[in-house]
């Protein structure tokens, strides 16, 4: 049965009705997630023997994978299954993965036996307990992935006709989303850590369930679309059809170019703009391209030159979007090596209380919370009235940067010193140093993420055009997956090149890592500097004129 659209929807569907349903489900898959992500690199060293790094190594990838699957999803929701049915289906597939690595914790055939003490060898581990691990891990990301954006547009989607209710809505959504994140990198955690994996992954199965439930509870009450395509069809098809009309002589009347259908081509006719002027083809009306009722015969050979000229938008916009990949793996790196660096601290408060190595993380996240709350309600402010302009979007990322490679330095400086304490200590019954060293660069992170990942989200969403203003969210996941894939690559170079990342990192060069990641950051500030000068603002009145770019 189709979905009825907008006008015909019954009274009942739609609006803040629906907002709880939404919230608890999202608050339920992320602690179903967020519960063993958070601790997997831990699960993996101490109960699979996996190697320190490689444990890392995979962490990376399943982070990297948790940025790029919404994407996809959010191209299929838009495209075929509507968001509902990508939603519920993305949940089953989330549920069936973290119920089989639960099994992991609590089957004895798929957990392997421990080393005896003494034994200078250990009984080769079955394959098929790697193979169980290995499929829920992808199961459990593949269907988690499938919410994280979807969950947000169904929301967004009640309120369709409130654009100020939507603003609310993704205002509690994020901080409730923020809320589950800090409460499985630090409860759930803290269960696997100190009771058993067995039960903290069984929770994350309970959150799950509970989530998927409580969305499918609320169906009656949604209101829900047709999919009407993906922008990135759009975009497809203008590289499609300018290829094909590679060989055809570009015209200068503005007459030879397609409008669109629902323009009146003599009074709106524009020519597209000079630059990048091969993708002006794709909007060249040739014999055949419309049929006698006005309609394109064939979308994939004629685009309007509207599409045109956002598929151009967004290809002046990408020197600035690649300038944060070397950033996002800069933090990548720091991230899933703090959890190692925990591992080989004191993590005690008090005689009775261990913190979980996973747990350190949850630090990045309170700074962001706690910076985001400043900026809005003191710093921000306080700069308006002392320059007398606001802060722009490529200035706020490019003081990101800047925090971003100091926190890299601050991380050189804790591990070289806890090496040299590491290596004072060796063969001595002395306490290691304290983990909350690892608070400082801890912050700094959040801090430098409070900058400048709501400043692209700010100016991708200012400066795409309407018809892709939804991609502004994708642009910030291609680009944080992109770069944990980075990270798991860089880690890979230094391993096979030097000697600084062994098994254990007391016997590495770890901070030698972070020193080289500073001077490539410093290096990728100045690739930034050098797009954001020659940037244009495309949406000049959304921006003050005064302003001049962060290279100032």
């Amino acid at each position: 049965m189709e979905a009825p659209s907008e006008a015909q929807l019954p009274r009942r569907t739609g609006g803040w009705i629906t907002f709880p349903f939404i919230i608890a489900s999202s608050v339920g898959l992320t602690l179903a997630f967020g519960g063993w992500t958070n601790n997997l690199i831990v699960y993996l060293i101490k109960e699979f023997d996996v190697e320190s790094i490689d444990a890392a190594q995979i962490s990376n990838l399943v982070n990297g994978a948790g940025s790029l699957i919404p994407v996809g999803a959010a191209i299929i929701a838009d495209s075929f299954l509507g968001c509902f049915s990508t939603i519920w289906i993305s949940s089953i597939i989330s549920l069936l993965g973290t119920i089989l690595l639960a099994l992991t914790a609590t089957v004895d055939s798929l957990r392997p036996k421990p080393c005896e003490v003494g034994s200078t060898s250990c009984t080769p581990k079955p394959k098929v307990q790697y193979v169980v691990l290995y499929a829920a891990i992808v199961l459990a990301t593949l269907g988690s992935g499938g919410t994280r954006s979807t969950l947000s547009t169904i929301g967004a989607d009640q309120l369709a006709d409130k654009p100020k209710d939507q603003g609310i809505f993704f205002n509690w959504f994020f901080f409730f989303l923020y809320s589950a994140s800090v409460i499985a990198s630090t409860a759930i955690v803290y269960v696997e850590d100190n009771v058993s994996w067995k039960v903290g992954f069984f929770i994350c199965v309970a959150a799950n369930v509970l989530g998927s439930t409580i969305f499918l509870m609320g169906s009656r009450f949604y209101a829900k679309f047709k999919p009407e395509g993906s922008p990135f069809t759009s975009l497809a098809r203008v590289v499609v059809a300018s290829i094909t009309k590679r060989h055809v002589q570009l015209p200068s009347t503005a007459q030879d170019f397609f409008q669109g259908c629902n323009l009146a081509p003599k009074s709106l006719a524009v020519v597209p703009s000079k630059t990048f002027r091969f993708l002006n083809r794709a909007a060249i009306i040739s014999e055949g391209d419309i049929k006698s009722d006005g309609s394109i015969s064939n979308r994939w050979r004629l685009c309007s030159v509207q599409e045109v000229e956002d598929f151009k938008t967004l290809i002046k916009i990408l020197p600035l979007w690649s300038s944060s990949f070397f950033l996002g793996t800069t933090i990548g790196v720091q991230l899933s090596f703090s959890v190692l660096q925990a591992l080989a601290m004191d993590r005690h408060l008090g005689s009775h209380f261990q913190i979980p190595a996973g747990s350190v993380l949850v630090f990045v996240l309170i700074s962001t919370a706690l910076f985001l709350a400043l900026f809005d309600k003191l710093l921000f402010p306080m700069w308006t009235n002392l320059t007398g302009k606001s802060l722009t979007p490529l200035q706020r990322i490019g003081v990101g940067h800047v925090i971003n490679f100091v926190s890299m330095g601050v991380s050189g400086l804790v591990e070289s010193k806890r090496l040299n304490v590491a290596k004072s200590n060796e063969g001595h019954n002395i306490v290691a140093m304290s983990v909350l060293w690892l608070v400082p660069q801890l912050a700094l992170n959040g801090i430098a993420e409070a900058f400048h990942y709501p400043g692209q989200v700010s100016l991708y969403y200012q400066e795409f055009p309407i018809t892709l203003k939804n991609m502004a969210t994708a642009m910030i996941s291609v680009l944080v997956g992109i770069a944990f894939y980075l990270t798991a690559a860089l880690i890979d170079v230094v391993r096979r090149t030097s000697t600084w990342l062994p098994g254990n990192i007391n016997n590495g060069r770890l901070d030698s890592v972070y020193w080289v990641l500073v001077v490539g950051g410093v290096v990728n500030f100045g690739y930034y500097l050098t797009c954001a000068w020659y940037y244009k603002y495309q949406n000049l009145n959304e921006v003050d004129h005064n302003e001049t770019p962060p290279d100032e």
